[in-house]
């Protein structure tokens, strides 16, 4: 049996899309974290703060996303120095009404950059995301293809992320890649996301402000106010799950991340009470109804075929990671690097 070497992550350089952002900066970090900054980091900048995440991190170049772009449809040869690319990039809000500009960002840009990075043989792995999944009727497997056009997304965002799952399977390549779907993922370095922020970093700043958090009241009688639950992940494990199927040559097709854990939204508020000091003060409010037909009730993430590609880590706790995330960044207006 042929055994296939490590894919080694320090061969000539690494290109990482969204880089500024928050799982990409996080990416970054960790790199950085085990000696490389061979890295080139494309994003769209913009007039947020997103370019702090930036400041800590090492890193040998920075590109406009639209910069890289032009490049690339100039030749794919320019990839010729990139032995990995990690495309992390894209508009991940899921109340984005414009298909268009999802089409363009997520679909089409995510086309152009797989073709170059194939045609130059390197690693390609990318962000698809468990909104794929939609209400999860049809279940929220990574194993197999065959159940993929069953799958039906609430919103916009998941579609455009599964249209290129669907269009990779269809070309016949997408198990000569990695396609991610992270599920609720949390953690430093996501100030700059405003509503798409975690619900950590959202009802941490309402415990502040007037020491209570709100929660969306459940609109199905099969569950009850604050018993929604979640697949909650933190950054430090996702982006450790993330390196090491970039690193496992062996791994192809898409891989769930997550927890494997399904927890409530009152277990997770409890914890940041629990992490900030403060007595338990949860009110209760209506969601808006854009929300109700496109919410998850319930995610959860079968991370059985990330362990069979090498994955063995334990998983951080919510509880802890919660604090850690409260304690180490929320509470002294940290981010990672600094």
């Amino acid at each position: 049996m042929v055994i296939l070497s490590r894919h080694d992550l320090s061969k000539k350089k690494i290109l990482i899309t969204g880089g500024a952002g928050f799982i990409g900066s996080a990416l970054v970090w960790e790199l950085n974290q085990r000696g490389l900054n061979n890295i080139v980091i494309a994003d769209y900048l913009g007039t947020d703060e997103k370019w702090k995440n930036l400041v800590p991190l090492q890193f040998d170049d920075y590109l406009e996303a639209d910069t890289l772009l032009d490049r690339i449809r100039s030749g794919p040869e320019y990839l010729k120095s990139f032995h990995t690319v990690f495309h992390l990039g894209a508009n991940s809000s899921t109340t984005e009404t414009d298909a268009r500009h999802l089409i363009q960002n997520n679909f089409e840009f995510t086309k152009l950059l797989a073709y170059a990075t194939l045609q130059q043989s390197s690693r390609f792995v990318y962000a698809s995301s468990a909104a794929t999944y939609g209400d999860g009727a049809q279940g929220m497997s990574d194993e197999g293809t065959e159940h993929l056009s069953s799958l039906r997304p609430l919103n916009m965002y998941g579609y455009s992320k599964h249209m290129f799952d669907l269009y990779a399977l269809r070309n016949g390549f997408l198990n000569n890649m990695v396609g991610l779907k992270y599920f609720n993922v949390y953690g430093p370095n996501e100030n700059h996301k405003g509503d798409m922020r975690s619900l950590v970093m959202k009802a941490f700043e309402q415990v502040q402000q007037d020491g209570r958090i709100r929660l969306f009241r459940s609109h199905r009688p099969d569950y009850k106010d604050g018993e929604q639950m979640r697949d909650f992940l933190y950054v430090k494990d996702a982006i450790k799950m993330t390196i090491q199927l970039a690193e496992n040559p062996r791994a192809g097709g898409l891989f769930n991340l997550g927890s494997g854990e399904a927890n409530t939204w009152l277990r997770l508020a409890r914890a940041i009470f629990t992490a900030a000091g403060v007595e338990e003060n949860i009110e209760f409010i209506d969601m808006p109804p854009i929300l109700r037909d496109k919410y998850q009730y319930y995610t959860c993430a079968d991370i059985s075929k990330l362990r069979e590609a090498g994955y063995t880590d334990d998983l951080t706790p919510l509880e802890e990671a919660v604090a850690d995330y409260v304690k180490e960044y929320l509470i002294p207006g940290r981010r990672l690097g600094e």
